[in-house]
């Protein structure tokens, strides 16, 4: 049965006229409540449990937000009452990238002050690190957002593989940009990092210093340090000095020069892609984000090794990258909560 005009007419008149301050009463009582936001003044980005267990057990971070979106397996931003928080995002690009967002959209964070440390586990070019080593990093590499021929069909006169994108040789910077190829990180915070932490006492171990002996040169063959020098980003594990030459070559090109390949890693483009973008939204200083990568293994083969070996071999790294990763990155974390009115409007001069 067809309902009269009239009535309609009604019924339309009665919902375009509800009473405004009848409509505003009502929207509370259905609205859901939101918590307020937490701040933290440091957020520490870890990539996998055993990298963030430190941070767990040496700062006491037992406050749990869990959000949505996050990997299952690691479903809570992790908290302490001094404003440090740690968040794990798995290992990867995707992992990476959709865990800082579900964090940077989430609405349960205010991130804007908020200042960012990456702390992982990496390879390392012997030149430049030796196993235990802990690196910050001014230019963060892209190593895989390319094109590629198998090396046993490019043309003979090819020393690389690597091409950029619309690119026909070799050499060439890349005609396409993604605009995610390289990040460089805030000189003003990496200085600062670095000059708070370089005196860091760091651990070692035999087995490393044992290790240590197929490599050439004082840096390798010596004990674990703090430095400055770059990262690579793919999500390839590569290994072999035959790669490893290859991301030196695009570490370079990329950054016109002025970029250092030292440590190789699977998450960190992706990881300040997503901060980055959450920067161009407002809820991000990306000027507040510092990125550490401490050895775990060398990059290529030593002496009397075949990269084969050398990928596989035990070189008792992994530990102590980790404990060193941790109080380095602490040190700097402890600075800033120690001195937050200082650092709260940005990177204090002194």
């Amino acid at each position: 049965m067809r309902t009269p005009f009239a009535v309609l007419c009604l019924v339309i008149t009665g919902l375009v006229l509800t009473p405004p301050a009848e409509a505003l009463a009502k929207a509370p009582q259905m609205a859901p409540q939101m918590a307020p936001q937490m701040a933290p003044k440091v957020l520490v980005i870890t990539m996998f449990p055993p990298e963030t267990r430190p941070w767990l057990d040496g700062e006491h971070l037992t406050t749990k937000v869990a959000l949505a979106g996050m990997d299952a397996e690691f479903p809570d931003v992790s908290c302490n009452a001094q404003g440090l928080c740690a968040i794990t995002t798995g290992m990867g690009f995707a992992n990476a990238a959709s865990t800082l967002s579900a964090l940077i959209y989430s609405g349960k964070f205010d991130l804007r002050r908020t200042y960012f440390i990456i702390d992982g586990i990496a390879g390392v070019d012997p030149k430049d690190g030796t196993l235990g080593s802990a690196h910050w990093a001014r230019y963060a590499v892209d190593t895989t957002l390319r094109h590629e021929i198998d090396p046993r069909q490019m043309p003979a006169e090819w020393t690389t593989s690597f091409l950029g994108l619309g690119t026909a040789a070799p050499g060439q910077k890349p005609a396409h940009l993604a605009g995610t190829e390289i990040y460089e990180l805030n000189e003003a915070f990496l200085q600062k990092a670095y000059a708070l932490s370089r005196d860091t006492p760091l651990v070692d171990s035999p087995l490393a210093q044992a290790y240590r002996q197929h490599y050439d040169g004082a840096v390798a063959s010596g004990a674990p340090f703090v430095s400055i020098c770059d990262t690579a980003s793919a999500d390839l594990y590569w290994h072999g000095s035959l790669m490893a030459g290859q991301v030196e070559a695009w570490t370079a090109l990329l950054s016109d020069g002025r970029g250092n390949y030292c440590t190789s890693q699977m998450e960190d483009n992706a990881t300040l892609t997503a901060l980055k973008r959450g920067a161009d939204a407002g809820l991000v200083d990306f000027g507040r984000v510092a990125l550490l990568r401490s050895a775990s293994n060398f990059d290529r083969e030593g002496k009397g090794q075949t990269a084969a070996e050398s990928l596989t071999a035990n070189s008792g790294g992994f530990m102590i990258a980790l404990t060193n990763g941790y109080r380095v990155g602490a040190v700097v974390a402890h600075a800033i909560l120690k001195d937050w009115p200082a650092w709260s409007g940005g990177i204090p001069a002194h």
